[in-house]
């Protein structure tokens, strides 16, 4: 029954709380010592008869505070003591200062066609913006167009801002007349993903016990973004709790072929940057959010250093992980929104204070360039076609290996901050009401998380900083890394040590499509053609170098101005 599942999984207090009565335990309700010896195998540990018997005393006690504690309100924006810090002790950070500026390319006159100026990299269409020879609300009435015809058809949008996108984008021209430029996203129309907070808009997180959750107050990246002048055209979808690409309502699509999904859990923001339908998104990453729908979707994320982006107003998954960034079209993009949304905001207890700044005459052969060669050894014609274009731009190439470790360990990280910042959904059991269910869904996952140790845990958290330490040896034998996305633990290792990535599209394969989020279908064996990317890695506050060969690597492999054709 649904009304005991809060006794049930209260039942047990496995190692400092994990589990915790939710009242007063009655006699015959007490934990015994035969429940305690049957925990045993499950925390791989051998404890004596009489060690259980003593373990047993004062657990009534324990079960009691917890039971206290859970009577206390404790809202998603409330951050733990423990914060994550990635940078090593006793290290002075070479941190770029100057901000970032538009890269000094030839601007091409402005298309005649609508659908040409849609798909054109930022930092064309600010320059065009800054001529005069586009305005603002001739651009947002494009998307709002664009967004009307194919939306639907992808999912990608929870809500249109219609309304509030025009007279952003008056605003914008107003200022572009008066000679007032604060910003090079001035005028750009963009999406937000939907578990970032804007006033007074829906931010439903895509979960259907938040559907009908509206904003009360602006996120902080919602407030540099305004103040920029940039246009809100909306909230894109996301996977439910940022969580895969199935929300309350629908399921996003990959544009390059709607019968797959996005991926997620930035699912609309790709998707919607992908089919033209904004100039960039805003997206977040906890542990590949960003990285795997730009790779499925053909577009380029920047995941930045974590501190570096405020958090404050967006839904907290993990909060010793979570990240925003930009989704573009172009690696040039990525780091004029990155310059907008960088700084620090005393409401996220992780925010760190690091300036930024892109030297655009800097040489990206000079970049040392390390890479895995067990994680090339079997990889994709485009991440190999990567590796060579960094070889032929003229880079040093440095083979690297990292220590054999069990990466995958971390993952206990994600499940238990995950399973209480979303305590309430497990105990009261609204987390049926999540339409994924499967067994690496979210409600699975917050029951198993409460079976976790809090010793092992600790020494999880432990074993991270050790990680950490480990990353940061390896780039002193290099500048940047390359290699593909999934392999070697790079995701996973990249995403616990706090270093920014770049994810960009280095190709196109042949490949069976995705089974849709909760279809229970098995992948078909026909092959169709689909965008592929890969990832570039960097130093602790050193964006710039991702951008610096990011650039010179699109430039090379000359495949990201490809369309999906459906929105061509």
């Amino acid at each position: 029954m649904k009304t005991t599942r809060r006794n049930v999984l209260g039942g047990l207090a496995l190692a400092g709380g994990a589990l915790a009565t939710a009242g007063k335990a009655s006699a015959q309700d007490r934990l015994t010592a035969e429940q305690l010896a049957c925990a045993d195998d499950l925390l791989g540990v051998d404890y004596s008869a009489d060690e259980i018997e003593q373990m047993a005393i004062g657990l009534d006690d324990w079960a009691a505070n917890m039971a206290r504690l859970r009577a206390i309100e404790q809202p998603n924006t409330l951050q733990p003591a423990s914060v994550f810090d990635p940078r090593q002790p006793g290290v002075t950070y070479d941190i770029p200062d100057g901000g970032v500026s538009l890269p000094p390319a030839a601007l091409p006159p402005l298309p005649r066609s609508a659908v040409d100026i849609a798909f054109a990299p930022c930092w064309q269409q600010a320059g065009w913006l800054r001529a005069g020879t586009l305005s603002s609300r001739q651009l947002t009435e494009i998307y709002l167009s664009r967004i009307e015809a194919h939306a639907g058809r992808l999912e990608c949008f929870i809500t249109v801002t219609a309304d509030r996108a025009l007279q952003d984008a008056e605003r914008a021209d107003a200022a572009f007349v008066r000679g007032e430029i604060v910003s090079v996203l001035q005028g750009l129309p963009y999406a937000m993903k939907d578990i970032i907070d804007v006033a007074g808009i829906p931010s439903t997180w895509g979960a259907t016990p938040y559907r009908d959750r509206v904003a009360s107050e602006n996120a902080h990246i919602a407030n540099a973004l305004g103040q920029a002048g940039a246009v809100l055209l909306g909230k894109s979808t996301n996977g439910a709790i940022a969580y895969n690409d199935l929300w309350f309502d629908g399921l996003t699509r990959n544009p390059w072929n709607p019968s797959e999904g996005s991926s997620g859990s930035s699912a609309g923001s790709a998707a919607a940057v992908a089919a033209g339908l904004a100039s960039f998104a805003i997206g977040t990453e906890t542990l590949g959010s960003i990285v795997s729908p730009s790779h499925r979707c053909g577009t380029t994320g920047l995941r930045p250093t974590f501190g570096r982006v405020s958090r404050s107003g967006a839904m907290a998954l993990c909060w010793s992980l979570d990240k925003i960034g930009p989704i573009t079209r172009a690696v040039a993009d990525t780091a004029l929104v990155l310059d907008v949304i960088n700084g620090p905001d005393v409401r996220d207890a992780s925010s760190l204070d690091a300036a930024l700044g892109v030297d655009w005459s800097a040489d990206p052969s000079q970049l040392r360039v390390g890479y895995l060669p067990a994680a090339m050894e079997n990889a994709s014609a485009p991440d190999r076609a990567m590796l060579e274009a960094v070889r032929a731009i003229g880079c040093e190439t440095v083979p690297l290996a990292l220590p054999d470790w069990p990466y995958g360990a971390l993952g206990a990280v994600v499940e238990v901050e995950a399973a209480a910042a979303f305590e309430e959904l497990t105990l009261s059991g609204r987390d049926d009401e999540l339409r994924w269910q499967e067994a690496r869904a979210w409600p699975n996952t917050w029951r198993r998380a409460r079976f976790r140790s809090a010793v092992d845990y600790i020494n999880v958290d432990r074993f991270r900083r050790e990680v950490c330490g480990a990353m940061h040896d390896l780039f002193d034998q290099c500048d940047v890394i390359v290699g593909p996305n999934f392999a070697a633990g790079m995701l996973l290792i990249s995403n616990f040590t706090g270093h920014p990535s770049l994810v960009l599209r280095t190709g196109f394969t042949e490949r069976a499509l995705n089974p849709l989020t909760a279809s229970g279908q098995q992948a078909g064996d026909e092959q169709f053609r689909m965008p592929y990317a890969s990832s570039l890695w960097a130093p602790l506050f050193r964006e710039d170098r991702l951008v610096l060969l990011g650039r010179a690597l699109e430039s090379r492999l000359d495949v990201a101005s490809e369309r999906p054709e459906l929105f061509s």
